[in-house]
């Protein structure tokens, strides 16, 4: 089949390459993270937190699988960016059912390290944008790191808003707002992904 065939020209060979050293930089910014919002979404009851930490998970998840991606041809390819995307779905649908109980709970987190954990997320997101900025018009798996990278940078700056919300209102609702509106983004980016998965298979 025409389309299972790599471009294995050393142009090609080169763009993977780099691919590659920027997808482990991504996974070791991410599996850190993920980590220490765990740990802080914890100790602060933030579910903003919670919800970045579960999209530091899966974000790491799909790097592993990209990195396994780049010794399959385009079709497989096409395949993992696929299961990528629904994963990034499911994740989404998780992070509404945690708004929903922690609505029930109402009890607010605390804003001063929440903000604190923003910012350090915040600048390992965008060392992520940076690296993988390059490959954002690539093939759905290329797209699909950088779609996670972006989203995640965005989905810090609103944790940061959120934690100055709870600080000045001494209410959960900023918190779970932002936890929502990520997770409207992660529902709207694995669709994204899916859509442009399909349309690779068919081509």
């Amino acid at each position: 089949m025409a389309h299972s065939c790599c471009n294995h020209s050393p142009q090609a060979k080169k763009h993977t390459h780099k691919f590659k050293i920027a997808l482990w930089i991504a996974l070791v910014l991410n599996l850190s993270l993920f980590f220490i919002e765990v740990l802080g979404g914890a100790h602060t009851g933030s579910s903003a937190l919670w919800a970045d930490a579960l999209d530091f998970a899966g974000d790491s998840f799909n790097y592993i699988l990209s990195l396994i991606a780049l010794g399959l041809t385009a079709y497989w390819r096409s395949q993992v960016a696929l299961f990528k995307g629904l994963m990034m779905f499911v994740f989404a649908l998780i992070i509404v059912g945690k708004v929903i109980w922690s609505y029930s709970q109402n009890i607010p987190p605390e804003a001063l390290t929440m903000g604190l954990i923003g910012v350090l997320a915040l600048v390992a997101n965008i060392i992520s944008a940076i690296v993988l900025y390059t490959f954002r018009e690539g093939d759905a798996n290329m797209r699909s790191v950088w779609l996670c990278s972006r989203n995640d940078a965005i989905g810090n700056i609103a944790v940061m808003i959120a934690a100055l919300g709870v600080f000045g209102t001494n209410s959960v609702l900023p918190d779970l707002i932002v936890a929502l509106v990520m997770a409207v983004l992660g529902l709207s980016s694995g669709l994204q992904i899916i859509k442009h998965a399909k349309q690779e298979q068919k081509a």
